[in-house]
């Protein structure tokens, strides 16, 4: 042998060091959890198939729909039933609808319906007012107002949509719109892919508010989002993922009446629930529009005055979470200024905590967008996923018994078979261990990815071997490092067309070819950077003695 031909022994070569690193640290991300659980590092989690569990369909409720409408019939309609009392439209511009009433009224008083601000002007028993508003402004402030709910304002290639956060149908919008001589251009059921999107991330904030950081809520076909919940009953998924709705603050008027003040997209940050001076409470900040509205709310309804008859009403899917009066040193500040840092208080008993606590949680959430409507569930019981769990098990183990067989028969050495089903199986390992490293949950696709990685890593490793026996023996180094780096060549080339395919599955697909894409990606990656170099020059030192 040649000096060019010495090299280095096998254990200090960096390609399987870089191995036996990236083994040694899997095996732990894998084990260590089971021994010493309290370092919450690392461990293998399951999904719905393996472990048992429910799953949700939730769909949001919503339309998008494009109306025609001018702004003078709205404003007519809408103040001569505000103020009892027919209107008259005197002038209309682009910016602005003029009007005559005999009703005596001031700027405060129209700007309270929320079209706009308002001058007012008077000539003897005749009141004229010039509001500044658009005619979009106009239809938003009127779907609001008739639905009770927040619209939204949406363009896109086809034109503008106004987006009703709340369920309606076809029907009842034309009803609403004829009121005011208006009309229904386009109609769709479902909101906007902003709105979805949203509720997607909304959702998820609250499922981690309660431990479980590993549920990804996915969006399926831009209409509903697919919650799986491993090892949570049904009731309990219903509960957590069906329940979150819209957050409202209202301010009580008279009787069983109130008037909206804000939504909780403008609650800006949530400290933790803490006792203050003996009381539980829930500290919390508004946006400065947040704030003012607030503000406006209270002041209009005379809560600045007499808190104790016009309560704070919190609202979440249009049920009572919590109502209150203004304390009266809070009243007195917001007849001056707007308060942005404000605490929702509660009792001092054990109750009172708990209350606090799934108040604040409910606020860090935020608020949905929308309402949603759980239009699927499902559950797997555990004794169900625990079998699939095993039968999984033994498809993994059965196919490398296969593959292992099929290896002997080709090559009828146990050093060529041992080395390249130790390969295989370190695969496998260090898959498990990125899965354990990143929290991934392994469910049936994702077992069904490891075993297509199975299959291919050994086609790779059968390359390398094919390349390397010469003429039935290893070559000498010049042409060992040749043929090698044309196996290389050949590996990369097949490990980058399964890539591209993967990512068009990755990017289009969801669910189950998601995690199947994935899965695969993560394996070829693992293989082609780390287990098929390790194993060329692991094949070679198996092969040293049959060298010339």
């Amino acid at each position: 042998m040649n000096s060019e031909d010495v090299e280095k022994g096998i254990s200090s070569d960096p390609r399987v060091m870089l191995l036996m690193g990236a083994l040694f640290i899997s095996l732990i991300l894998i084990l260590l959890p089971a021994v010493f659980p309290e370092f919450g590092v690392g461990g293998l989690k399951y999904g719905l198939d393996l472990d048992g569990g429910s799953w949700l369909e939730l769909k949001p409720e919503g339309a998008l729909v494009q109306v025609d409408a001018d702004m003078g019939h709205i404003i007519a309609q809408e103040y001569s039933t505000f103020l009892n009392s027919t209107v008259t439209i005197t002038q209309q511009t682009p910016t602005s609808v003029s009007f005559e009433t005999s009703i005596p009224v001031t700027a405060k008083i129209i700007e309270s319906l929320g079209y706009g601000q308002a001058a007012v002007s008077s000539r003897g028993e005749v009141y004229t007012v010039v509001l500044q508003i658009q005619n979009t402004t106009a239809i938003i402030n009127y779907l609001e107002n008739q639905y009770k709910t927040e619209v939204a304002l949406f363009d896109d290639r086809e034109g503008r949509w106004y987006e009703i956060r709340k369920k309606t149908s076809p029907d009842e919008l034309a009803a609403i719109m004829q009121q005011v001589g208006g009309s229904v251009v386009a109609y769709q059921d479902g909101v906007s892919t902003v709105t979805l999107t949203e509720t997607k991330e909304i959702l998820e904030d609250k499922l981690n508010l309660f431990g479980l950081s590993d549920v990804k809520p996915v969006i399926v076909g831009r209409e509903y989002i697919l919650i799986d919940l491993a090892g949570i009953d049904i009731e309990t998924a219903l509960d957590l993922a069906g329940t979150p709705g819209k957050f409202e603050i209202r301010v009580q008027t008279e009787n069983n009446e109130s008037l909206h003040a804000l939504y909780g997209e403008d609650i800006q940050t949530v400290g933790f629930h803490r006792m203050e001076n003996g009381v539980w409470g829930v500290p919390f900040t508004l946006t400065q529009k947040g704030a003012e509205a607030l503000r406006q709310a209270v002041i209009e309804t005379n809560a600045v005055s007499d808190p104790d008859n016009h309560e704070i009403t919190m609202y979440l899917d249009n049920k009572v979470i919590y109502s209150a009066p203004l304390s009266y040193s809070l009243a007195q500040s917001m007849r001056v200024v707007p308060i942005q840092d404000v605490v929702a208080s509660f009792g001092t008993d054990t109750g009172s905590k708990e209350n606090a606590r799934q108040l604040e949680s409910h606020l860090k959430a935020g608020a949905l967008p929308v309402n949603v409507e759980v239009i699927g569930s499902g559950q797997v019981p555990a004794s169900l996923g625990s079998q699939f769990k095993e039968l999984t098990a033994i498809a993994g183990l059965l196919a490398i018994i296969t593959v292992s067989f099929m290896v002997f028969l080709r090559y009828r050495r146990k050093e060529i078979m041992l080395p390249m089903i130790i390969t295989s199986l370190s695969e496998v390992v260090m898959i498990l261990g990125f899965a354990s490293a990143v929290k991934w949950q392994l469910d049936l696709p994702a077992i069904t990815g490891i075993i297509a990685v199975i299959g291919t890593g050994i086609d790779h490793l059968v390359v390398i071997t094919d390349e390397v026996l010469y003429e039935g023996k290893l070559p000498p180094t010049k042409v060992y490092n040749t043929r090698i780096t044309r196996a290389f060549g050949i590996i990369f080339a097949a490990a980058s067309t399964t890539i591209i395919a993967m990512i068009w599955l990755v990017w289009m697909g969801f669910g189950a070819l998601k995690g199947f894409a994935l899965t695969t990606i993560i394996g070829v990656l693992i293989g082609v950077l780390i287990a098929r170099p390790a194993y060329a020059r692991i094949i070679k030192e198996m092969l040293k003695e049959d060298q010339d």
